[in-house]
């Protein structure tokens, strides 16, 4: 899916409101390659154009990518050879995920937490939904499944990343395991954690 023929496609379906205001001016993600890292030096006006936290945008992109990154002083970096339209992209579900009311398709909406859900509540029409499964609170009981550094876990290997690891969930964690597929149950070695990713190999 190509970043601005998702956004086309997103505005296309906004009602008409008689101005050009009500289109949200995303600017294109701007990329510094370094060796085997990139840095996405423009997050912090990418989240002010969509109302959104940086930290929460890079979460998202993270997870997106599949890989290990930071985000610091304004700017995120990701650790990998990534081009330019695995940002549109993560960007454009960030949009169709976090941003677009579902009902109006207008982008006049709130992240809120109600009853330990994440919501997207629209002041346009006032309409409301949580967020998608795999971005919810998660229960007392999974939150208490924390992923550590130098441990081992029996994990199912529900998925495939995009670099070909295997890819498990434990509680909010979800765990890239290398040499792994999709099917297995495996002992995977935690060798680095970041936010709610933990990369890990079979032990």
């Amino acid at each position: 899916m190509e970043y601005e023929a998702s956004l086309d496609r997103a505005y296309d379906d906004l009602p008409e409101l008689g101005t050009e205001e009500a289109r949200l001016d995303v600017p294109d993600p701007a990329l510094e390659t370094d060796g085997a890292f990139v840095r996405f030096t423009n997050i912090e006006r990418i989240a002010d154009a969509l109302g959104r936290d940086a930290d929460h945008i890079h979460a998202h992109v993270q997870r997106e990518l599949g890989t290990a990154g930071t985000y610091e002083e304004g700017r995120a970096r990701y650790s990998g050879s990534f081009t330019r339209a695995d940002f549109e992209d993560a960007i454009a579900e960030y949009l169709a995920e976090f941003v677009t009311c579902s009902e109006c398709g207008l982008p006049d909406t709130k992240l809120v937490r109600e009853d330990r859900t994440q919501m997207l509540r629209c002041s346009a029409c006032g309409a409301f939904r949580p967020i998608s499964k795999r971005s919810s609170t998660t229960s007392a009981a999974e939150d208490r499944e924390a992923v550590e550094e130098g441990a081992t876990y029996e994990v199912e290997i529900t998925g495939t990343g995009r670099k070909g690891d295997g890819v498990a969930e434990r509680g909010r964690y979800t765990i890239f395991v290398s040499g792994a597929r999709e099917g297995e149950t495996v002992q995977a070695y935690v060798e680095s954690t970041s936010g709610n990713l933990a990369f890990a190999r079979k032990s």
